[in-house]
C-alpha cells in the first residue's frame, strides 16, 4: 500500500518525467453538443381496446358501428391524465384540455379502412392565463369543455372557478393570452359547472351553446349575453350531461354519464333534431349507450367529422381522473348511418259535402 507521502512523490517524479519527454498531443477538439429541443413533445402509447371483451364477434351497436378505439398513455409525462372535452381539428387531429389546466394535441392515425389505429406527435402544454403564464392547481385549471368557433377562435370553459375564456390561435398553433366570454348568468356548484360547449354555427358565426352538468343549456354569443333554452335533462339524476357537439345545421349530439358502484360508468349519446324547441317536442333521431359488457368509462368528451360513406364518425374521450378505480384514457370512433327518410304518406282526398 502507498501511503500519502509516496502518492506525493510519484506525482512529483511523473512531473519531471512528462517535462523531460515528448510533449503529450493537444486534446482533441470537442464539438458543442447538438441543442436538446425544448418544447411540448411526448411520446404517446396507444394499446387498442375492443367493442366488447367477452364478445370480440361483437362490431356495432345497433346502427352504430365500431371503428376502433385506444387506450392513450406516456411515459414521457406524468400530466397526461383527466382529458375532459376534445374537438377536431383539419389536419387530422385532436385538441383536448385536461382538468388540470393542460391542453393536449396529437395526430388521428387511422388504417387504410378509416378505423381508429393510434395516435402520433403528441403534444402537452399549459393553457395560458391573462398573465401569460401556465394554469396550475383545480382551482384555476379545471378545464371541462373545448370549441372552436367559425373564425378558428378556441372557447374554454372551466369549473370551480366558473367561467369561458376565449383564445386567438395564430397560423403555427400557438394560443393566445385568453380574452374573457359571456358565460350563464347562474350559480354553478363548486364541481358541477359548464361541462358541455360547442360552437352553433346555425344561430350566428359566434353563437355557442353551454351545457350544465344538471342539464341546463344556453345560448351565448360573443357578443351580447347568454339566453337560456330547453334543457338536455336525463331520464334520473344519475346521469349527467358533460358533451356537446353541434352538426347538420341545427342538429346537436349531447353526451351523458352515470356512474354506480353496481353497474359502473356507463355513456350515452343522444342525436337531436333541433335543441331550440320546447324540449316535450324534442326527440332523439338516434342514440348510442354503451353499457355491460360494452367498453366504458367516464366519457366526458365528443366530437363529430365527416365518416366513409356517407356516416357520421363518432370520436369519445374519457377522463380517467388521474388513474382513480382503475380508470383510463379511451378514445373510441363509432360510424352512424342515419336511417333513410320514411316516406310520406299522401294525405287522405276530401270528401264532398252533401249538400
Amino acid at each position: 500500500m502507498i501511503g500519502l507521502r509516496g502518492l506525493i512523490v510519484l506525482g512529483l517524479a511523473g512531473g519531471a518525467l512528462a517535462q523531460c519527454g515528448p510533449k503529450a498531443p493537444p486534446p482533441p477538439v470537442v464539438l458543442p453538443a447538438a441543442p436538446v429541443k425544448v418544447g411540448p413533445e411526448i411520446g404517446l402509447s396507444t394499446t387498442p381496446v375492443p367493442l366488447n371483451a367477452s364478445d370480440p364477434s361483437q362490431t356495432a351497436v345497433g346502427r352504430f358501428v365500431y371503428a376502433g378505439g385506444i387506450q392513450i398513455t406516456s411515459a414521457d409525462t406524468s400530466r397526461l391524465h383527466g382529458l375532459s372535452d376534445l374537438i377536431l381539428t383539419e389536419d387530422g387531429g385532436i385538441e383536448a384540455i385536461s382538468d388540470d389546466g393542460d391542453r393536449f394535441s396529437a395526430r388521428l392515425q387511422l388504417d387504410a379502412a378509416g378505423k381508429l389505429i393510434g395516435l402520433t406527435d403528441g403534444k402537452l402544454s399549459p393553457l395560458i392565463g391573462h398573465d401569460g403564464e401556465g394554469l396550475r392547481g383545480k382551482s384555476q385549471g379545471d378545464a371541462e369543455g373545448l370549441a372552436r368557433l367559425a373564425n378558428g377562435e378556441r372557447l374554454v370553459s372551466f369549473e370551480r372557478d366558473h367561467r369561458i375564456w376565449r383564445y386567438a390561435v395564430s397560423p403555427t398553433g400557438l394560443w393566445s393570452r385568453p380574452a374573457v366570454a359571456p358565460k350563464p348568468a347562474t350559480v354553478f356548484p363548486d364541481n358541477e359547472g359548464m361541462e358541455a360547449l360547442t360552437a352553433y354555427p346555425a344561430a350566428g358565426s359566434d353563437a355557442y351553446l353551454v351545457g350544465g352538468e344538471e342539464g341546463e343549456v344556453w345560448l351565448c354569443r360573443l357578443t351580447t349575453s347568454c339566453q337560456p333554452i330547453p334543457p338536455q335533462s336525463p331520464v334520473d339524476f344519475t346521469w349527467g350531461l358533460t358533451g356537446f357537439s353541434a352538426f347538420g345545421g341545427k342538429a346537436l349530439a349531447t353526451l351523458h354519464r352515470a356512474f354506480d358502484p353496481v353497474r359502473g360508468w356507463r355513456a350515452q349519446v343522444k342525436f337531436i333534431a333541433d335543441p331550440m324547441i320546447p324540449a316535450t317536442k324534442q326527440y332523439p333521431l338516434a342514440s348510442l349507450t354503451l353499457d355491460g359488457q360494452l367498453t366504458r368509462d367516464n366519457f366526458e368528451g365528443l366530437a363529430l367529422a365527416a365518416g366513409p360513406n356517407g356516416a357520421t364518425r363518432i370520436y369519445l374521450l374519457s377522463d380517467d381522473n388521474g388513474g382513480e378505480m382503475n380508470q383510463r384514457t379511451l378514445l373510441l370512433a363509432f360510424d352512424w348511418t342515419a336511417p333513410p327518410p320514411q316516406p310520406v304518406a299522401p294525405p287522405p282526398p276530401a270528401r264532398k259535402k252533401r249538400r
